[in-house]
């Protein structure tokens, strides 16, 4: 484990920080854990199509219009 020490905290977050953590039975420094934790753990990307959908926002892809299919799909023949 590692130390992290938080210089410059806003007054009404270091006033907020114990109420909460009294709120959720922690300690401050345990409160402080989970926010991070939690916080990180949602913007990390889940799996390798998250991590290509996150880069390809913003391009326009979505506005993208496909052709519809005229004919079905046909499986692969291995005959040949």
């Amino acid at each position: 484990m590692s130390t992290l020490t938080v210089r410059k905290l806003v007054d009404d977050t270091k006033e907020r920080l114990p109420i909460r953590a009294a709120q959720h039975g922690r300690s401050m420094e345990a409160e402080a854990r989970e926010i991070l934790r939690g916080s990180l753990a949602s913007a990390r990307p889940r799996g390798v199509g998250s991590r290509i959908h996150q880069r390809l926002v913003g391009l326009g892809l979505d506005e993208i219009r496909f052709p519809p299919r005229t004919e079905l799909t046909r499986a692969a023949d291995f005959e040949k």
